[in-house]
């Protein structure tokens, strides 16, 4: 176990454990499935992370990502999905130092955003994502190398979710692609389009395939999946002439997870019941559901909807926890009885954040996350042209 001691005023040891090595009951929490998150493990936390966070004023910005535990959130200088996050990083240059309080491809994307002055912060690098981590660039490159072996490469189109690593990001910027988030992916897709004859989606099929189906019309039948961990990504030549949709093996564990059977069971429960889920979901959910969007949509939807109604929600517990306590005048639970918290994303708890705190007004910076420039620039033109993109706003 590392054991890390902050020495801003004088402050206690503030143990932390990795990815890895060792567990503790009282710091390793939010994974289990699923149920309430317990209090902080030290009652003094709160009062230092205030502390810590008045002594260093506008130094430092904090940024909470939806899914984060509220221990975090309270903390949170502004709130939502990875992309706005990013964005509102952006637009506060006279901060140095970003906390962003998400998973490493959110920080990632921070950093690329905000300028050479500013240092982001990720109070734990185990919080990675693993449906970022579906698409390592090597397999992406070796992907691509069997396109262009199938004769489809020079008419394919990268497009990469939001929620993917930098280098994916300056793979599609160097190859003529660009970034989506759920919101805006059909708007993407159509650009994509008009730019070649097909579109390699990277890394949730969920979110490919559904944004495919149902907003672009175009069929099940013309959407493969490519599997790294298969030669050729398990396809044959003709399989990649005649698709249009060239889906990534990927997906998120959260959203993943949900069912057509949970959909059955929970209108079964709550009479009248709407069920609105993430288009990261599964197909098969996605057609039984009433409504699908984004993270800010199902947020937005639930804050406008009648009092009295009923609504089973599929995306991250911790979200649909705190949208339950924000409308107390709705009937808001979760899609499914077994679905695990983001596991990854609940790494960044109480502790972690105090000690990146306690550290920055002691003078360290500790867990920076720095994109080298050549990554940067092609992921940034990646980025530029989802923000070229007419119409919708990009929201994860």
């Amino acid at each position: 176990m590392l054991d890390v001691t902050t020495i801003a005023d004088g402050a206690k040891s503030l143990p932390l454990l990795f990815l890895g090595q060792n567990t503790d009951p009282h710091s390793e929490r939010g994974v289990e499935c699923p149920g309430a998150l317990p209090p902080a493990s030290d009652p003094d936390l709160v009062e230092r992370a205030l502390k810590a966070k008045a002594a260093l004023g506008d130094q430092v910005f904090v940024l909470g990502h939806h899914y984060q535990r509220d221990e975090v959130i309270q903390f949170a200088d502004v709130t939502g999905d990875s992309f706005k996050l990013a964005r509102d990083a952006a637009n506060r240059p006279d901060a140095p130092y970003i906390v962003f309080c998400g998973v490493h491809f959110m920080a990632e994307s921070a950093d690329i955003l905000t300028n050479e002055s500013q240092t982001v912060i990720l109070p734990d690098l185990a919080a990675g994502c693993s449906m970022a981590d579906m698409a390592r660039i090597q397999q992406v490159e070796a992907a691509w190398e069997a396109l262009a072996d199938a004769g489809v490469a020079d008419v394919t189109v990268p497009v990469t979710y939001m929620n993917s690593s930098a280098d994916i990001k300056a793979f599609c910027g160097r190859n003529g692609g660009a970034v989506c988030t759920s919101s805006n992916a059909d708007v993407a897709l159509e650009w994509a389009f008009a730019q070649g004859e097909k579109v390699l989606f990277l890394p949730d099929q969920h979110l490919g395939r559904n944004t495919a189906v149902r907003q672009m019309g175009i069929s099940l039948d013309e959407c493969v999946v490519y599997d790294p961990h298969k030669p050729g990504g398990g396809l044959t030549r003709e399989q990649l002439s005649a698709a249009k949709m060239i889906l990534w093996r990927g997906h998120c564990s959260v959203h993943g997870r949900f069912t057509p059977e949970s959909v059955d069971d929970v209108r079964s429960r709550v009479p009248g019941v709407n069920v609105i889920v993430h288009p990261e979901c599964r197909h098969e959910v996605v057609t039984k559901a009433d409504y699908v969007g984004s993270t800010e949509y199902i947020i937005n939807k639930l804050a406008e909807a009648e009092p009295g109604t009923s609504w089973a929600v599929a995306t991250e517990l911790n979200l649909v926890q705190r949208l339950a306590k924000q409308n107390p005048d709705k009937n808001i639970v979760f899609l499914d009885k077994t679905v695990c918290y983001c596991a990854t994303m609940n790494r960044i708890d109480l502790p972690h954040l105090v000690w990146t705190l306690e550290n920055l007004v002691a003078g360290h910076v500790v867990n920076p996350i720095k994109v080298d420039a050549d990554t940067e620039h092609y992921a940034k033109i990646a980025l530029d042209r989802m923000l070229a993109l007419p119409g919708k706003s990009a929201r994860d």
